[in-house]
C-alpha cells in the first residue's frame, strides 16, 4: 500500500533536484532518510503531516540508534528530516517544524592517522628510476610538501607550477585557488619528472601528472599506486593520499604553531576544520613544555 506521504517525498525530493540542484548522490541520501521516517509513520498509523511531533521524532531516533545506526547517520537523519518539514512549511503543509526541538546525537571526532616526519619521508623517497619512478616520487612530494587534496593534485597542470619561484597554483574546493610553496625536494623531483614527462606527453595533454598511456592520472589510480608504494617502500600500513596530506598540517602545526597558517596553507574555509591538527601533537607540545618552561621539570626534592 502507497503511503499518503508520497505525494510530499516526491516534491521534496524533485525540489533538491530540480532547484537545489544536489547531486543524485546526494538526494539518494535525503531519500533514504525520508524513507526511513515514512515506514515509521506507516506502523505508527501516521496519515496527516500535521499530526506529526517532536515526539515522533525522537521515537524514531532512538528506534534507528537501537538498530545500530551510527551517529553520523543518525545526525544525516535528522537533517534530513529538518530539511524535509522546512519544505512543507513552504508548501504551506505545516506551520511549524518539528524536528526544531529535537537535537542531534553527538559523534566522536576520529583523529585523522598522521605519519611522523621519518615515516613521511621513507615513503616519499620513492628510488624507483624510470618514468613510474620519477612521476611517483615527484606526486608524493608534491601531496607532502604542499598539502595537497587528491583531487587537487590530479588536477594540476604544467602551467601551475614554477620552479624558479617554488609555487604551486591549486584549485581547491568551491573552485577556490590558492598559491602554496613547494620545497626543495619537492622541486627537485618535478624537475626530474617534467624531463621524463616531455617525450610521453602529447603535445595538447596539459596534465603534470600523467600515465604512460599519456592520459591525465586520475585519482583512482593514484590510490591504486600508493597502495602499491606502501609495500614497496616498507611502509607498517597502506598509505593514502590524504595521509600525507594529513601529516603534512600536522608537521606543519608542530613546527609553526601557527593555526591561521595551516588553515590557509589547507584551503579551510572554517578554523575549526583544521583545529582538528591540534590534538595530534599533544604528546609533542608537552615534551617541549617540559623542556622550556621553568618550572614544569621540577624533580621531587623540589616540590613541597
Amino acid at each position: 500500500m502507497s503511503h499518503p506521504f508520497q505525494p510530499e517525498r516526491t516534491a521534496f525530493l524533485t525540489y533538491l533536484r530540480t532547484e537545489k540542484h544536489l547531486s543524485p548522490r546526494t538526494e539518494d541520501a535525503y531519500a533514504r532518510d525520508l524513507d526511513k521516517f515514512l515506514k515509521y509513520c506507516e506502523h505508527r498509523e501516521l496519515t496527516d503531516l500535521k499530526t506529526i511531533t517532536v515526539h515522533h521524532l525522537r521515537e524514531n531516533l532512538a528506534s534507528l540508534h537501537r538498530k545500530g545506526l551510527s551517529g553520523k547517520s543518525l545526525r544525516r537523519w535528522l537533517s534530513s528530516m529538518r530539511a524535509f518539514f522546512r519544505f512543507g512549511i513552504r508548501r504551506g503543509w505545516l506551520k511549524t517544524n518539528p524536528a526544531d526541538g529535537l537535537q542531534a546525537p553527538k559523534v566522536a571526532k576520529k583523529l585523522p592517522k598522521v605519519l611522523d616526519v621519518d615515516q613521511a619521508t621513507q615513503f616519499v623517497e620513492v628510488k624507483e628510476e624510470g618514468f613510474l619512478g620519477c612521476r611517483d616520487r615527484a606526486l608524493l612530494e608534491l601531496i607532502y610538501s604542499s598539502g595537497l587534496r587528491l583531487a587537487e593534485a590530479v588536477g594540476l597542470n604544467v602551467q601551475d607550477v614554477d620552479l624558479r619561484e617554488g609555487a604551486v597554483i591549486v584549485t581547491g574546493k568551491g573552485n577556490k585557488a590558492r598559491q602554496l610553496p613547494v620545497g626543495k625536494p619537492a622541486r627537485a623531483a618535478l624537475k626530474t619528472w617534467l624531463q621524463e614527462r616531455a617525450p610521453m606527453a602529447p603535445a595538447e595533454e596539459s596534465a603534470l601528472f600523467i600515465s604512460q598511456r599519456g592520459k591525465r592520472l586520475t585519482p583512482r589510480a593514484v590510490q591504486l599506486r600508493m597502495q602499491q608504494l606502501s609495500i614497496k617502500q616498507n611502509m607498517d600500513e597502506p598509505v593514502h593520499p590524504h595521509m600525507l596530506r594529513h601529516s603534512f598540517a600536522s608537521h606543519m602545526l608542530e613546527s609553526s604553531g601557527d593555526l591561521r597558517l595551516v588553515q590557509e596553507l589547507l584551503g579551510h574555509a572554517n578554523i575549526s576544520t583544521t583545529q582538528v591538527y591540534t590534538h595530534l601533537d599533544f604528546q609533542h607540545l608537552a615534551k617541549v613544555y617540559d623542556q622550556a618552561h621553568p618550572r614544569a621539570n621540577r624533580t621531587n626534592k623540589d616540590k613541597k
